[in-house]
């Protein structure tokens, strides 16, 4: 499908920008802008769209390794580090604007804080964001790492991490490399394990998330917590 250009100058997503605000643009529009130009047969709008059709949100596009992109005509090597290059880009903004800015008024983005970090990574990571009786972030860490389909998680490092840091609850999350973010039996288990070893301490476990390639799986969601 091709977006034809035959709009006033306002209208394009550079100006609407500066008109409206960057909260205005749709997910193709900002996409536009970081791609800048399009093909001889199809303009930049155009393929921005192609591509989000294809890979079906920002975050399975933003995070495709570059075998997948080999069906799709125009991106080569210098689109893909384009590609990559704002994937990056917005990891490392969240990790200089500290997690502890983070606040659970906005869980999306306590959410996409995780993503952000574990999205990537080619083996399983195990984190916890450690909170006050308030439910504002202490700190976060990557406690525990392992290969690509398994992560050994002790609960008591986690209770007594949380002593350490005077924290009231926690946020637990890992990531599945594989892609899927669909928990198993072993997911399940060592939450509940988790969960009956904080709750002995008065610590509450307010979620689980499982971090697939561009989507998630939230336990308390669920109500499994």
């Amino acid at each position: 499908m091709e977006i034809k250009m035959g709009w006033d100058k306002s209208g394009l997503p550079r100006e609407k920008l500066l008109k409206f605000g960057v909260g205005s643009l749709t997910d193709v529009e900002l996409l536009a802008l970081f791609l800048r130009t399009g093909l001889r047969d199809m303009n930049v709008l155009a393929l921005a769209n192609v591509l989000l059709e294809k890979f079906g949100s920002l975050s399975r596009l933003l995070s495709a390794d570059y075998s997948q992109f080999k069906d799709i005509k125009g991106i080569g090597e210098a689109k893909y580090t384009q590609l990559n290059a704002i994937a990056e880009l917005a990891r490392r903004y969240y990790v200089s604007r500290g997690v502890e800015e983070l606040t659970l008024k906005s869980p999306d983005t306590v959410r996409e804080f995780i993503q952000s970090q574990l999205t990537t990574e080619e083996r399983e990571i195990f984190m916890v964001i450690f909170l006050d009786n308030q439910h504002r972030i202490i700190k976060h860490a990557a406690m525990f790492s392992g290969t690509l389909n398994h992560v050994e998680v002790h609960p008591r490092e986690i209770v007594r991490e949380a002593m350490k840091s005077n924290a009231a609850a926690v946020i637990l999350a890992h990531n599945h490399p594989s892609g899927r973010a669909e928990p198993s039996k072993a997911d399940r288990a060592i939450t509940e394990r988790i969960v009956k070893a904080c709750l002995f301490m008065e610590i509450r476990v307010l979620d689980h998330l499982v971090i697939g390639r561009g989507e998630y799986v939230s336990f308390a969601e669920r109500g499994w917590i």
